[in-house]
């Protein structure tokens, strides 16, 4: 027994005497790998243009289709440009959608969740409204919008952003109501608080921890509902590099020069995987259950 609790007592020293970021790293593994792998996306993609020597849109015939060199890293495409600079610069728009869609879907399932939490009658029309765009197939309504409009960058944003807008008020208005039945909020009712005070003090901070979470997911979704859109067609212009894109591309050449598809797809997928690595990170986190368990 003695010896027993002389482990335990050595044990808790030593976990005392660690690094607060190494016992951060030891209780959240996933978490802190997600951080690793995004963090080195993003720093690629904000410093592809120094990394890069060569112009991701300049063609060169002559050099096409090339493999991996010192010149070219990852070999060249069907039209001789470099497929290292097209994915680096291709990871920019992918991360810019993934966070942008997971932002405005957040800010507007927010505004639009709460008010249908505390109002039956709006949430009768807005909830009937939000079962109407839920019943369309996200991937055809993004379809149907870019081509009703003018391909960019923004427009494949708002199209991705739509389908996940009434996934995100749907679970605002279920901890909305949820949480408008607790004690705290019948006593500031009770105290005459009003209700934009209420909502602003009390009820907004308690959706943040399950929305970043979901944000998490939103932005991976994001990402590869881009992909989907460019290699289809109908996503970012074909002058902007994309993972979607530089795939659509090489499906023609995949025979010859199979690293065309392979490269972008393999940032795509280790981009993606870093997001989701992340968001279950934040949840074992962020839920005060699962904290206890630990």
């Amino acid at each position: 027994m003695d010896l027993s609790l002389e482990r335990l007592e050595q044990r808790i020293a030593r976990q005392a005497n660690q690094p607060r970021a190494l016992r951060f790293a030891r209780r959240h593994p996933l978490l802190v790998l997600g951080l690793v792998l995004l963090a080195i996306v993003v720093f690629l993609a904000i410093f592809a243009p120094w990394l890069c020597a060569n112009d991701p849109t300049e063609m060169n015939v002559i050099a096409r289709l090339k493999p991996s060199s010192a010149e070219h890293v990852f070999g060249t495409d069907a039209m001789g440009r470099d497929i290292f600079s097209r994915t680096l610069h291709g990871a920019r728009v992918s991360l810019l959608v993934g966070f942008c869609v997971a932002l405005l879907s957040a800010a507007v399932g927010i505004v639009v969740g709460t008010v249908a939490g505390f109002s039956r009658w709006i949430d009768a029309i807005v909830m009937r409204f939000m079962d109407g765009m839920m019943a369309i197939p996200g991937i055809l309504l993004a379809v149907a919008l870019m081509t009703l409009t003018q391909a960019s960058v923004q427009t494949v944003i708002i199209a991705i952003a739509l389908p996940e807008i009434p996934r995100v008020v749907r679970l605002v208005r279920a901890l909305v109501l949820t949480i408008r039945e607790q004690p705290y909020i019948q006593a500031a009712h009770a105290c005459g608080t009003r209700l934009p005070r209420i909502l602003a003090r009390h009820v907004v901070p308690n959706l943040l921890t399950p929305l970043i979470v979901q944000a998490s997911f939103i932005c991976a979704s994001a990402m590869i509902f881009e992909a989907y859109l460019s290699f289809l067609g109908a996503g970012t212009p074909p002058e902007v590099p994309s993972w979607g894109n530089i795939m659509a591309d090489g499906r023609s050449v995949v025979q010859l020069a199979f690293g065309v598809i392979l490269y972008p797809g393999l940032f795509l997928g280790l981009t993606v995987l870093a997001v989701n690595l992340i968001g279950d990170g934040l949840r074992d986190l962020l839920d005060p259950r699962i904290a206890k368990k630990l």
